[in-house]
């Protein structure tokens, strides 16, 4: 190593939290100010800050849940036309009217109260 390129070193360096812990640590300055610690910070402390401005929050959890609710929609639509398509290949097979077996199957989904979310 070159002599005299390197900064000092203090062994007993203090560091200080803005909530008031504080504890000795090695560094090149012997003092260090620091906004957080473990001792404050959410992520070890378990508390959970949601810092809401101008309500986005809350508009992010009703775009989720519209979301959510389209594609259950889209779920079960998809689940009634293969209800009544399949409604439709059995008539056939019997030979009744394919159409009306598709209907039936529609019209009893749709009298069927829907789920509350």
């Amino acid at each position: 190593m070159k002599p005299e390129i390197h900064p000092q070193y203090f062994a007993a360096a203090r560091v200080n939290c803005s909530c008031g812990n504080s504890w000795v640590t090695g560094s090149t300055v012997p003092e260090i100010n620091v906004n957080i610690c473990s001792q404050c910070h959410p992520f070890y402390t378990g508390e959970q800050r949601i810092v809401d401005s101008v309500g986005r929050v809350e508009r992010f959890v009703r775009r989720l849940e519209s979301r959510q609710s389209a594609a259950a929609r889209q779920q079960i639509e998809a689940e009634v036309r293969q209800e009544a398509e399949t409604a439709a290949r059995r008539a056939r097979a019997r030979g009744d009217d394919p159409e009306q077996a598709a209907a039936e199957v529609l019209s009893r989904l749709e009298a069927e109260p829907e789920p509350e979310a």
